[in-house]
């Protein structure tokens, strides 16, 4: 006999399951159909690279955070003892006319016609009268001492208070900066572990046959002579920071950033220079392109950079994160703005 059993009907949960992962399926399909794809390794290394010249400019804004911030901190510290000693004057002036005021009051008290005819010498009262008209005039002149004191203690706390907030403001505008340079560093790593290790591999030795091709015409043809013994001091000794690595705010003798380097290597031949590459730029004579002579100052894209001038088209600088300081051809260091001989 045939069985008539009615089909058994399927579960209600499983069929839910079933239709969620199907809906999945088709939104994972349709992301992967829609994903960008990945970027080439030339697209990273120009991504890195615009990501790594953000962070100089940000790293050089940095520096002169923190130039304000000490100058301003100087400034307030000389306000400050200036208003101190000050108050001391005042302070002094107020003992001063009290002073006056009791001997005034200890001798000046009787009527000085009842003195005169109460004396016994009349010549000791005269002189006692006239040394009483002199201690008036004193009172009127520290009065006026005191009145003066007053005005430029006032004028020095309000001064002093400006810069204060200025150097609060300074401050704020450090931490700022701070930010962005991390900020544009931690953004270029992460560019970076989009690559496999090979890519990143790839760049890297891309970036340094770069470097040694600089090395290698660094020796090429004659270069001129230095533009002063200082300028060939300063060279000398950039040069004995070959292969120190590049780290922001690094100032030596370890490491490096590009401003960094320059101060440094100028302070071995006794020329102090100022942190960033925007003071930097103005304390030479500018010079063209075609005056350059070995140890002069190059400065690139939008004065973010800073190299010293080697010869032969060539410089020494701390060229960025990931980076040693090296050799380097001219048109790889950055956009040409300008030379500065110290």
């Amino acid at each position: 006999m045939a069985s008539h059993r009615r089909p058994k009907q399927p579960n209600r949960a499983r069929v839910t399951v079933l239709t969620v992962t199907a809906a999945a399926a088709v939104a994972l399909t349709s992301q992967a159909a829609n994903a960008a794809p990945k970027p080439s390794k030339a697209e990273v290394k120009e991504q890195v690279d615009k990501l790594y010249h953000e962070a100089e400019v940000a790293n050089e804004k940095l520096h002169a955070a923190e130039d304000a911030q000490d100058n301003l901190e100087k400034q307030v510290g000389t306000l400050q003892d200036k208003v101190a000693n000050g108050q001391d004057d005042l302070n002094d002036l107020r003992d001063e006319l009290g002073s006056i005021a009791s001997a005034q009051y200890r001798t000046g008290g009787i009527d000085p016609s009842i003195q005169l005819f109460l004396s016994s010498d009349p010549d000791t009262y005269l002189e006692k009268a006239s040394t009483l008209d002199q201690v008036s005039a004193k009172q009127a002149e520290t009065l006026q001492q005191i009145q003066a004191k007053q005005r430029s203690l006032a004028q020095q706390r309000t001064e002093a208070q400006d810069k204060v907030k200025d150097l609060s403001d300074a401050r704020k505008q450090l931490a700022d900066n701070k930010k962005e340079v991390q900020k544009k560093l931690a953004a270029a790593q992460q560019v970076l572990n989009t690559l496999t290790a090979k890519e990143r591999a790839d760049l890297a030795a891309a970036d340094a046959e770069r470097a040694s091709r600089g090395n290698d015409r660094v020796d090429l043809g004659d270069t001129p002579a230095p533009a002063s013994g200082r300028a060939a001091a300063a060279l000398a000794a950039a040069k004995t920071q070959l292969g120190k690595p590049y780290i922001s705010g690094a100032e030596g003798p370890n490491a490096y950033d590009c401003s960094g380097l320059v101060q440094w290597s100028y302070a071995q031949a006794g020329v102090q220079l100022t942190r960033t590459t925007y003071t930097q730029a103005n304390e030479g004579t500018r010079i063209a392109r075609s005056e350059l002579a070995p140890g002069d100052l190059v400065f690139f894209s939008g004065l973010s950079h800073v190299a010293l001038y080697v010869g032969n088209g060539q410089v020494i600088h701390a060229p960025k994160p990931g980076a040693v300081v090296r050799y380097e051809a001219m048109e790889w260091a950055g956009s040409y703005q300008f030379g500065v001989r110290i």
